[in-house]
């Protein structure tokens, strides 16, 4: 079986949760406490030198990291449902949206960011939140700008990875009280993703380690 270390509230965590289970893959999943420090132990260290979640182990002992690369994995070993098209075009389209916001809005809101500005240039609690919420909004008005009308997720009629990405990143726009009053296209998108089991069950507040 595969092994998922993994962080409750943790985004990265969050996309490969769905895919995991959108592939219908058993995982079991070993907790990772991130605001405890835990991913700075040194027998996680070993596993996951970068000092983050996700770490994936196969079942032969293999660690894989980094999410969008654990994503391309699980789209190679169970490829249906894939989670990019086939169509040339649309595949670079989806590939775009998604690292919107697994490229510019997440690495900018990592908590070692904010904790480091935090620490190291003064920056309160308040402007901390400031500070995510801006790069969360303009993440968001980029994806959305990139949307056409009608699909009932962001490019087709069934989640792909631009979707994944997008509702684990609208989870901590919700927490840090992001104004999604612009966001209508995307907020549908997220209720019809939350609908299907594979995000359902992944939510953060389902986790076994969510407090």
């Amino acid at each position: 079986m595969l092994t998922l270390y993994s962080y409750w509230r943790s985004t990265t965590s969050y996309r490969v949760r769905v895919a995991l289970n959108l592939k219908g893959l058993s995982y079991k999943t070993v907790p990772v406490d991130l605001v405890a420090g835990a991913q700075r132990a040194p027998d996680y260290v070993a596993k996951n030198p970068s000092k983050g979640v996700p770490a994936l182990v196969l079942e032969d002992g293999t660690v894989l990291t980094q999410s969008l690369a654990i994503l391309d994995y699980l789209d190679h070993i169970a490829p249906d449902p894939a989670l990019l098209p086939d169509d040339p075009l649309l595949r670079a389209k989806v590939q775009a949206a998604a690292q919107i916001m697994a490229l510019d809005v997440h690495p900018v809101n990592n908590l070692k960011v904010v904790m480091r500005l935090k620490s190291e240039h003064g920056l309160s609690d308040d402007d901390g939140i400031a500070w995510m919420r801006h790069w969360m909004s303009e993440g968001l008005q980029a994806y959305q700008a990139l949307l056409p009308d009608g699909p009932t997720y962001s490019f087709t009629d069934a989640p792909l990875l631009c979707d994944i990405c997008l509702v684990a990143q609208l989870y901590n726009a919700h927490r840090w009280g992001v104004d999604m009053t612009p966001f209508a296209r995307l907020l549908q998108i997220e209720e019809q993703a939350l609908k299907l089991p594979a995000f359902d069950a992944a939510r953060p507040e389902n986790q076994p380690d969510a407090t």
